[in-house]
């Protein structure tokens, strides 16, 4: 019925109801899909402020633990050489 392969007459007449039955139904369907539609929010959903304020308290505590893992690194290198040396 609704991909306009039959008419509105027809699906009455297989129902057996009334023409006007069918217009009502097509008319609650169409006005759900459409108000479905519309509160529907595609896409990424935004953050809340908590969510933002974890996530950036997130991206500075990897700064801070990247910052020290180089330090360890710098530092295990130069111990390296120190004990090549003798």
């Amino acid at each position: 019925m609704l991909s306009g392969q039959v008419t509105q007459a027809q699906d009455a007449a297989e129902a057996g109801v009334d023409r006007s039955v069918i217009s009502r139904l097509r008319a609650v369907a169409r006005d759900g899909a459409i108000a479905a539609l519309q509160a529907s929010n595609p896409g990424r959903q935004g953050q809340s402020r908590q969510e933002a304020s974890e996530a950036a308290a997130l991206r500075v505590e990897a700064g801070r633990l990247q910052a020290t893992v180089v330090e360890q690194a710098v530092e295990l290198a130069v111990l390296r050489r120190k004990s090549r040396w003798g």
